[in-house]
């Protein structure tokens, strides 16, 4: 029981210096990050697809309830 208590004290003090040091090591960036581009014409062309794919089925559904009526 000790060993393990030992290890896993070891094992915390790691952790614990590598989250403090670690990120020190490495450069930041502090350029600010570029403004968004969007002016909405990605929004609307998904949109567009999203409802032609409804009507797509539905059309489907439709279709498939008028054969299986016919009968």
């Amino acid at each position: 029981m000790a060993v393990s208590r030992a290890s896993f004290g070891f094992l915390a003090a790691t952790a614990l210096l590598f989250a403090i040091f670690l990120p020190v090591a490495q450069p930041h960036s502090l350029a600010p990050a570029p403004a968004p581009t969007s002016d909405g014409t990605s929004i609307d062309q998904g949109i567009a697809y999203v409802l032609m794919m409804v009507a797509l089925a539905l059309t489907y559904l439709i279709h498939n309830a008028d054969l299986s009526n016919s009968f």
